[in-house]
């Protein structure tokens, strides 16, 4: 019996920033939550592979090969996977609407909710203007994060040692550091307002690895988070309620922490090359 017999069959799966080609994507993670859930539709909302880091240096191990096979197994078995574009992975974007067997590439989408909702899917970086408009400036960001992923690796080396739970550096200076609380309010505020441009009822987005469900003004706005630190990702149910799932909390009886919210309040190379 194969995984997907054993999986929760839920309708539609929302998950970004797997940062695929880094040192710090938790790529087993990924492969047990994408064991664990199955559906008809899958959207990948951006940066799925990091081509920033992979231009600077090929790091693509064997686990990280595995996410993408388990991603194209799903496709062979029926399901539709919508890989929206984002700035980590804009190579894809010159191939913007190519359709593939069961992918399609995106730079945006709309999907309709069970319950006949419409939210706009994006990935969010064209609202960051530092990543439009000062890329040397994101991409020093980007090995600044890094560096810190590794310092934060060391401390929690330490924790576990001391039988402490995981601590997340930069999720606690997002928390903390009052320009990044605003930096991500204004973010939200953006994406909200490109939904209602869209005459749509919300919308999905990543980019920010700051995983999150709210009201803005009227308009449902999702965030799916991470899998380099947060590991968390959005299912909807076949009544359209939608539920954000935390890896691996998830996993200790099968089943997914109680977080729900209703809708409304091949190698990575083969890849490329199929596209």
């Amino acid at each position: 019996m194969g995984d997907e017999d054993d999986a929760k069959q839920v309708r539609s799966i929302f998950i970004s920033d797997l940062h695929l080609g880094t040192r710090g994507a938790q790529a087993d993670l990924v492969l047990e939550f994408l064991r664990a859930y199955d559906a008809p539709q899958i959207y990948l909302v951006g940066d799925i592979i990091d081509g920033w880091r992979l231009k600077s240096g090929w790091y693509f191990p064997q686990s990280h090969n595995d996410v993408i096979q388990k991603l194209l197994r799903k496709v062979r078995k029926g399901s539709k996977l919508i890989y929206v574009t984002g700035n980590h992975d804009d190579f894809l974007r010159d191939f913007t609407g190519l359709q593939f067997g069961g992918i399609t590439l995106v730079d945006e989408v709309i999907h309709e909710t069970a319950d006949g909702k419409r939210l706009l899917v994006i990935h969010g970086d064209l609202f960051d203007l530092v990543v439009r408009n000062a890329k040397w400036l994101a991409l020093l960001g980007d090995w600044a994060y890094t560096i810190a992923l590794a310092s934060n690796a060391v401390v929690n080396k330490v924790r576990k040692w001391l039988d402490l739970p995981h601590w997340s550096l930069s999720a606690w200076a997002k928390n903390k550091v009052k320009n990044a609380v605003n930096y991500i309010g204004e973010f939200e505020t953006c994406l909200a307002a490109e939904a209602r441009r869209h005459h749509a009822d919300g919308v999905v987005c990543g980019h920010i690895h700051h995983a999150a469900f709210r009201q803005i003004d009227g308009l449902t706005y999702i965030n799916t988070g991470d899998w380099v630190e947060s590991c968390t990702a959005f299912i909807e149910h076949h009544d359209g309620r939608f539920e954000l799932i935390r890896w691996p909390q998830g996993r200790a009886k099968g089943q997914a922490p109680a977080v729900i919210v209703p809708a409304h309040p091949a190698s990575a190379p083969a890849l490329v090359e199929a596209a």
